[in-house]
């Protein structure tokens, strides 16, 4: 008990140094809460046979969410934009596929698995700190990595989706909202639709 909660205070204070350096690539003062994470990680097929995708991994709570899920360490890529929370992640989840780069760009990011399919995705990017026009684009080329009908869970902290529906190729479903998470958390689906 007394490890779990160090550990916590840690992640909470690399999280927040984060913030300090990059508040434009961090989306809350605190990490995600353990209760959001496992509720992002319950969209995730475990039986697709497919690996999955986590964007904005942070301090790594989501990505221990992920692994409990049943997601083989080999199966994770963990995307993280800050160098500070990349070699963190790395030393934490040694197994796991974590990479630097920017979600926004996953032409160039994932340039070295050009045709790797994932089951789903799991999205921790700070999206309403961004316009519009980039946050429709983001979901439209994270969804080209996906089969159609599976889904980009999204955690954002305003009370609309932060991507507008009708505005591109995709379905906004509202999934949860979080009150025990700080700030309470809204979560969102974004899919492709099923064409008949």
């Amino acid at each position: 008990m007394r490890k779990a909660l160090s550990q916590r205070f840690d992640e909470e204070i690399r999280f927040f140094k984060g913030w300090i350096d990059k508040p434009r690539a961090v989306g809350s003062v605190v990490p995600t809460s353990s209760v959001t994470a496992r509720r992002m990680a319950s969209v995730i097929d475990t039986g697709s046979g497919l690996p999955v995708l986590e964007l904005g991994a942070g301090t790594g709570v989501i990505t221990k969410a992920i692994l409990e899920r049943g997601v083989k360490p080999e199966d994770l890529y963990s995307l993280e934009y800050a160098p500070e929370f990349v070699s963190h992640l790395k030393q934490r989840f040694p197994r796991v596929n974590v990479i630097e780069g920017d979600a926004f760009d996953l032409d160039t990011t994932l340039s070295h698995l050009p045709d790797l399919v994932f089951d789903s995705v799991v999205s921790g990017v700070p999206l309403l700190n961004f316009p519009v026009p980039r946050r429709i684009a983001f979901v439209e080329h994270v969804l080209d990595r996906i089969p159609a009908g599976r889904p980009i869970v999204q955690i954002t902290y305003g009370p609309m989706s932060p991507v507008p529906p009708r505005r591109g190729n995709y379905t906004v479903e509202h999934y949860d909202f979080v009150v025990r998470n700080l700030p309470p958390a809204q979560l969102w689906l974004y899919r492709r639709p099923l064409t008949s």
